[in-house]
Formats: structure tokens, sequence, C-alpha cells
């Protein structure tokens, strides 16, 4: 890989700082019973909790401050004493999908034999966490919901699972993968399948457009990722026998 592309890519890694510090989005006041009591971290467990079963049953229209601490079982005052408003707790949902991500991506790559094999089960890996995680998945890439720049713990969460894109296509780079095809042209093509896919099995029209696709969702996954790897070999069997 030559220096001009190593850049680039460190450039999509570098940013990635460690959380040393987890607020999740409470309010710089004094809580009932104390920021590290026990008790208190239970009940903003309840909380959240609380709020995605809400998001997951009903959509994010009916998430209110009011019927979070309904459903909670709390008071309707308590929810304010961890989380601000309702963006407030959007962003710690969001957080808690994007570390969920994260890990679920980290295991996928820590089985992979191969840079192209990693490629086919990280996407596997996407896919299935956003169907299995619905309620988290629809807040993570939703802007207009929680501006994640606006809150530190989430920006950093969401950094550590982007930067699997980056590493991912580095990975594929070293393999043989032309460099000339660009870095960021690779990254976004690989994201944009994969993040299109989850959505419209989610949200989309394919049980409509394609119905074979959501009646054996499991396979249309499996099979998505590996025609994914088989198009990336394909390129690498390419460039090497023009050498």
């Amino acid at each position: 890989m030559n220096l001009t592309v190593s850049s680039r890519i460190s450039r999509y890694t570098s940013s990635v700082t460690i959380k040393d510090h987890k607020s999740d989005g409470r309010p710089a006041r004094d809580t009932q019973g104390g920021a590290g009591d026990g008790s208190s971290d239970l009940l903003r467990e309840r909380v959240l909790r609380a709020s995605v079963a809400l998001i997951d049953e009903q959509g994010l229209a009916a998430l209110s401050m009011r019927e979070v601490a309904r459903r909670a079982g709390v008071s309707h005052q308590a929810p304010y004493h961890y989380f601000e408003d309702r963006e407030a707790i959007l962003a710690a949902v969001a957080e808690r999908g994007f570390d969920g991500l994260n890990e679920a991506l980290k295991q996928a790559r820590a089985q992979a034999t191969s840079a192209t094999h990693a490629i086919e089960l990280a996407a596997t890996a996407y896919i299935q966490f956003a169907c299995e995680n619905s309620a988290y998945f629809r807040i993570m890439f939703r802007p207009e919901l929680v501006k994640v720049s606006n809150h530190q713990e989430l920006d950093c969460s969401a950094d550590h699972a982007f930067q699997h894109v980056p590493e991912l296509v580095a990975d594929c780079i070293k393999a043989g993968l032309p460099e000339d095809f660009g870095v960021e042209p690779i990254m976004t093509l690989l994201w944009s399948t994969v993040h299109g896919f989850a959505c419209l099995l989610i949200d989309g029209p394919l049980a409509e457009k394609i119905p074979n696709v959501t009646q054996e969702r499991d396979k249309a996954i499996r099979d998505l990722a590996h025609t994914m790897r088989r198009l990336i070999e394909g390129a690498i069997a390419s460039a090497r026998s023009e050498k």
C-alpha cells in the first residue's frame, strides 16, 4: 500500500478516541440517590429499557418522557434526573446501538481467515445486527433526531463502529485490491450496500418487490455478503492477472 493510500485511510481511523467518561446524556445536576448510587443506575436502566421497548413497539413518534416514565413504573419527573430531554434519551439509545454494532463487527472480524472473508463476515454481522436491533438501528443514523456531534460519548461510539470500514478496505488493498479504485469510493460502496440492504430489510419494499429475500432473510443476508466477497476477490484476481 503506497503512502498516499495509507495516509488517506489513517484519516478515518486516527480520530477515534478512547471513551474515558460516560455521561450518556445525563444533565449536569444532582440526582436523587446520587450519581454513583447503585439504585440510581438501575432506575436509569429501567428508563432506558422502557424507551427502547416503546420505540420497538410503537415507533419513534410514541416516545415521550411521560410515557417512558409510565412504562418504567416511575414518577413522570424521574426520567429528567437522568436525561435532560427526549433527545438525550435518543442519544443514549443510539450510543448503546453503536457500542453493540462495534462489538458485533469486532467479533465477526476476529473469526476471519482472510481480508475478503472479513468483508463477508462483517457485512453479515452488520445486517444481522440491524435486523435484530431495529429500535436502536432506526435511531443511530438519524441526524434529524440526534445530532451525533452534540453528544461526546455518542460521537465516540459512532467513531469506534465506523473505524471498521476503513480498516476492512485497508486490509483488502493489502491483499491486492487495486488502489486506483480509490479509498473513499470503495468505503462508500461497501458501507452503502450493506447499510442500504439492512434498511430495505427493516423498513423498505423488499417484501413486495423481492419476496424471497424477506421469506428467507438469513439466507439472503449470507448470499449478499458472500457476493460482496466474491466481487472483491474477482477484482483482486483480475489485477493480479494483468501484472
